[in-house]
Parts: structure tokens; C-alpha cells; sequence
């Protein structure tokens, strides 16, 4: 290693994630998400989605996990085991900034010895700003690319900020290491994928997980202007969807119910007869919709398809308008919070109510694949106490 690498220890691999693998964690962020620690930011956790009965989301993570770890190891000649400490999606939208600092400077950090960022979408492409800067050495300055990925100490050798973003939302995985074993999360995770699986019969083991909403006011973003609005109706809202509570407004008072109980999604003067258990179940399938829109689309549609589509009643839009008011307050603020160019106007207008139930059908089945493979990996996880890729038979 060069003198300069030893002072500031660092190291750059370009496209060390796929542009699927991208994709893929892009889609479980926005279908999952909840308020973040900073202003303006946003997170999942793998302990986030074992709590909101989505734990088969954490199997794309596992080899992006093993392959990081390996190579931290190897980058900076570890002779011992790392350990990982944290993992999580985070994404910075509008206004969100962090000044110089490095990654162990609370006291309760201290055992972070290592940080890798995964980079999953692009500067000047999908959002402005958030340029990662270096206070000394080289490379200076960090122009985040998808696919690339930046490890670094996450000692003072480190010292680094992250510049405002002005407008999009940018992705990040974000990975902490740790030599202290008692900072190691697959054992906590392990023992709450146990917990949350012990609950499913096993007759349906095979079946797809619905969902489960955390607490409101999980999802609910404020500015500094004291408004605000809920995220999972927010995204809908970007991708040009609205919806349509069927619970009864007499036994749910409180306004925050109706995301929780079943209901229907609508675009334009149209709904759909479809139902959804709740509207992490909604989100889920309209941003795999989103993910997936170019090989769904290629696919055949049945004529019945058609009928799963209906006019929307006078009584339907005011209930549509009305939980509108309640979650989206203020639309502008939306657009200005995640950034409007990362949802252009084709691109929503070609995400389509009539090819949801295409969609329902892919999202159930990609759910089920990865439920089977978490359920086959589960033993072995819990005897060796780490979450990792096992080789089926």
C-alpha cells in the first residue's frame, strides 16, 4: 500500500454492483422506506424488514454482503474476522447534507472500524449534488456512480461530508464493519428471522408474505414549513396512483387506520377492482411494477384483463380526494422533496392500471422464490449464528 493509502486508507471499485442488483435493492427501498435519522433522509433496515413481515427482502442483500466483507478483508489485509456491524439502504433527497466527520465519532460508534457506501444510482442522472468529499487525500472528491463503491476506516484518517443534494433522490447501501463480534448483527437478526418465522404454519411455507405496516408516523416526512405527508402515499402519488380505502370510516376514526386495512388503487378517471391488503402491500406491487414495467409489458394480456378495471363513482373520488388531503397535504412539496425529474411524465403515463393484476401475479411469484430460498437457508444460519449464502442442494 502507497504512503498516501496508508495515511487515508481507502479504496474504489467501479461497477462492483450489477445494474440489477441495483434495481432490485432501488425497488425494496422505495417499497419499504421509513423516515430517517437526518432531515431529508430516508431508510431500511434488515431488522425494518423482519418487522414489517417482509423478511424474505433481505435475501438480495446476502451475497452483496459476503462479497463486501471478502473484499474488505482482503483491501485492507485483515487477519482476523470482520464482523458486520450495520447494513441498510439509505437514500438522501432534497435538502439532506452531512458536514466533516468520520463514521466512529460518538461514543457509541467506536466499534465501527470499517464503512463501505454501495452507490446505486448516479450523479447529474438521477439527482444533483451529494458530491462525497474527503477532507485529505486522495481521491478528493466522489462523484457517487451506480454500481460503484467507495470502503474506507471509519476512523479520523477518514474524516468526510457529503455536499446538499439540490434535487432527485440518492440511493445508497450503506455497511459498517466491526472486529467485535459482540457488534455482530446476523446474530440479532438470526434470532429475529427465527421469531417471525416460528409464527407461519408450515403449510404454507412456500406461499407469498403480505406485508405489515409499521407505526404511522414511521412514514410520515415533515419540513421545516411544519407540513408534511405520509411516504408510501407520496411514491404511489409520484408514479401517477392514487388510492381508495375500503375501510369503514365509522369504526376508524383515526385517519391513519385506512392505510392499514384493505384498499384500491386508482389512476385517472379509473380503478381498480383489485384489492390490496394494506398500502405496504399496494406499494410493494406498483414499485416491483415499476422495476419489472419492461419484461411485464412484454408479456401476453388477457382480454379478462380489462375487466379488472373500472370507471371510478362520484362517492369513490370524494373518499380518493379526501384521503389525498389528509396524506398529501401539499403535492408541491412532494415533487420538491424527491425531485420531480426522476419521474417524468411518460414514464408515468406508461405505468397502466390494466397491467397491475400482470404485475400482482410477478410479485407474488418473485416473493414466494424468495421466501422458499430464506426458509431453505434458515437451519443453517442458525446453527453458524451468520446470515450468508447457502449453496442449495
Amino acid at each position: 500500500m502507497s504512503e498516501g493509502k496508508r495515511e487515508h486508507p481507502r479504496l474504489i471499485l467501479h461497477n462492483f454492483l450489477s445494474p440489477e442488483e441495483c434495481k432490485e435493492l432501488e425497488f425494496i427501498h422505495k417499497s419499504c422506506s421509513t423516515v430517517g435519522y437526518r432531515p431529508n433522509v430516508f431508510s431500511t433496515t434488515l431488522s425494518h424488514l423482519i418487522a414489517t413481515d417482509s423478511p424474505h427482502l433481505i435475501i438480495p442483500f446476502i451475497s452483496i454482503r459476503d462479497r463486501l466483507k471478502e473484499k474488505m478483508e482482503e483491501t485492507f489485509g485483515c487477519e482476523y474476522e470482520l464482523f458486520i456491524e450495520f447494513t441498510g439502504l439509505i437514500s438522501w433527497c432534497r435538502g439532506a447534507s452531512i458536514g466533516w466527520h468520520s463514521d466512529d465519532n460518538r461514543q457509541y460508534l467506536k466499534q465501527r472500524d470499517f464503512a463501505a457506501v454501495c452507490y446505486l444510482n448516479s450523479y447529474e442522472k438521477e439527482f444533483k449534488g451529494g458530491l462525497f468529499r474527503f477532507q485529505s487525500g486522495e481521491p478528493a472528491t466522489v462523484a457517487p456512480s451506480a454500481g460503484d463503491v467507495i470502503m474506507y476506516t471509519a476512523d479520523d484518517r477518514n474524516i468526510h461530508s457529503v455536499d446538499e443534494v439540490t434535487d432527485g433522490e440518492r440511493l445508497t447501501l450503506a455497511l459498517w464493519f466491526s472486529r467485535d463480534s459482540s457488534h455482530d448483527e446476523d446474530s440479532k437478526l438470526v434470532s429475529r428471522l427465527s421469531q417471525c418465522l416460528s409464527h407461519q404454519p408450515s403449510s404454507k411455507s412456500h406461499e407469498f408474505c403480505l406485508p405489515l405496516p409499521a407505526s404511522s408516523n414511521m412514514y410520515w416526512f415533515c419540513s421545516n414549513q411544519n407540513t408534511g405527508f405520509d411516504i408510501c402515499v407520496a411514491r404511489l402519488h409520484l408514479l401517477g396512483f392514487n388510492i381508495h380505502s375500503l375501510q369503514d370510516k365509522d369504526h376508524s376514526p383515526d385517519a391513519s387506520e385506512q392505510l392499514m386495512g384493505p384498499l384500491q388503487i386508482a389512476k385517472g378517471e379509473e380503478l381498480l377492482i383489485r384489492k390490496f391488503t394494506n398500502i405496504l402491500h399496494a406499494l410493494q406491487v406498483v414499485q416491483f411494477y415499476h422495476w419489472k414495467a419492461s419484461e411485464l409489458k412484454t408479456s401476453n394480456v388477457e382480454d379478462g384483463t380489462v375487466k379488472e378495471v373500472k370507471a371510478i363513482s362520484q362517492p369513490q373520488l370524494e373518499t380518493i380526494n379526501a384521503l389525498k388531503s389528509v396524506f398529501l397535504p401539499d403535492e408541491g412539496l412532494v415533487t420538491t422533496t424527491f425531485g420531480y425529474p426522476c419521474y417524468k411524465e411518460d414514464q408515468k403515463d406508461s405505468l397502466g392500471l390494466k397491467d397491475i393484476s400482470i404485475a400482482i401475479t410477478s410479485w407474488e411469484e418473485y416473493t414466494c422464490k424468495l421466501l422458499k430460498e430464506l426458509l431453505s437457508s434458515l437451519p443453517q444460519w442458525k446453527t453458524y449464528q451468520t446470515i450468508h449464502k447457502v449453496e442449495s442442494d
